[in-house]
């Protein structure tokens, strides 16, 4: 029941120093210089951490848990996701979501998928929704969904400004942020449009013009994969120039398709060149969707597929090349994503009072234990808990 983690360097983000944590039933309820075990405590755990670095867990938001891609048939059906593919990356909490394909992947798959991994002992929610718009559902509605469905926080990911979209109108994507923002409200959940944008040519335009012509809050919107090519990003730009936060998508680097991509670490520094607030910057891994590559006639090129592991592999190059202190950096995959979800302080945080979700790194910021809720997924670098039918 209690697990007690001495004298590491604590990032909460904000940097601690040298502090003992003491962690019982899933929760920290204890930050101090020092921490004795007394004896009603009963059987401590006691980890030595001292020379290593403590930061909260990571939360990816966009991951396709049950699988998703199809773009190339049947046979480019990615897999679903297992507890160690996710915890190996330092992640702790999930949000699945459908993409393309919401037709032979379901909802009621994607829920039931959601309620395994937290079994297994991490947290996770999902968006209700797929890339078209009349968007799929679990109860009939995006709002119903909302303010129905517990693991359901928003709708997702519906696509834009993409040749595999729905081609939805302003009017469709007004009406949809409507449901999602009183679903949200009646619920008591961030109701979110987490939204898949295309390298087409309009990017983010539908969504400046709803923010320019309508009630509906810029905060509304999560727009995802930013990075993925220039004129997209300068828009992204714009958006938190606006107020709204932007999605990077990890893994993303130029090619022969997409020359004007931007890496993660790249589009960081653009961001911290712009005198931008980082606090409106966040990134997600894409896990287990497909990274289908059209060529000029969007013709299906290849396919691969995405990892959770690149998520925090491309912010520690961040933190290494001195682009952003650590305590700034770890903001991105930790309290900016726990802010727009509406879980902060529960997530995103080393606090009294939060879940004992954490990451240990060692002095090369290389991961080498991971805490979900206060029981150690991965320990010295070895996986201690595994999905029921991992190998």
């Amino acid at each position: 029941m209690f697990l007690l983690l001495k004298g590491g360097e604590v990032y909460s983000p904000q940097p601690l120093g040298r502090k003992d944590i003491l962690i019982c039933n899933g929760k920290i309820i204890r930050i101090a210089d020092e921490i004795k075990p007394m004896k009603e405590f009963g059987n401590v755990e006691i980890v030595d951490l001292q020379g290593f670095i403590i930061v909260p867990g990571f939360i990816d938001q966009h991951v396709h848990i049950a699988g998703g891609g199809g773009e190339g048939g049947p046979a480019t059906r990615t897999p679903e996701i297992t507890l160690s593919d996710i915890t190996k990356g330092g992640i702790t909490t999930v949000v699945g979501l459908l993409g393309a394909d919401g037709i032979t992947r379901g909802m009621a798959s994607l829920l039931a998928k959601a309620r395994a991994l937290e079994q297994e002992g991490i947290t996770t929610y999902i968006y209700t929704g797929a890339y078209e718009l009349p968007t799929r559902t679990l109860t009939g509605s995006v709002r119903s969904d909302l303010v129905l469905i517990d693991k359901v926080i928003g709708t997702g990911e519906i696509a834009i400004s993409d040749h595999r979209s729905a081609q939805p109108t302003i009017e469709d994507l007004t009406k949809l942020a409507a449901e999602a923002r009183v679903g949200g409200l009646l619920g008591g959940k961030p109701g979110i449009v987490h939204l898949h944008v295309g390298d087409g040519i309009r990017g983010l335009s539908p969504l400046f013009e709803i923010v320019e012509n309508t009630e509906i809050p810029i905060t509304q919107f999560v727009p995802t994969h930013i990075n993925r090519i220039g004129h997209l990003f300068e828009q992204g730009l714009k958006f938190i120039e606006m107020g709204g936060v932007i999605d990077l998508t990890s893994d993303i680097k130029p090619d022969a398709h997409t020359k004007t991509a931007l890496t993660p670490k790249e589009a960081i520094k653009k961001i911290v060149e712009n005198k931008l607030p980082i606090e409106k910057v966040t990134m997600s891994s894409d896990s287990n969707g497909s990274i289908p590559v059209f060529d000029e006639n969007k013709r299906l090129v290849k396919v691969m597929v995405g990892s959770a592991q690149t998520l925090y592999r491309d912010l520690r190059e961040v933190i290494v090349e001195g682009i952003l202190p650590i305590e700034q950096a770890i903001k991105i995959i930790t309290e900016n994503v726990a802010k727009v979800l509406n879980l902060y302080p529960n997530k995103g945080c080393i606090k009294e009072k939060s879940d004992g979700d954490i990451v240990v790194l060692d002095s090369n910021l290389n991961i080498h234990s991971v805490i979900a809720k206060g029981v150690f997924m991965i320990k010295d670098k070895k996986i201690v808990k595994k999905s029921m039918f991992e190998e």
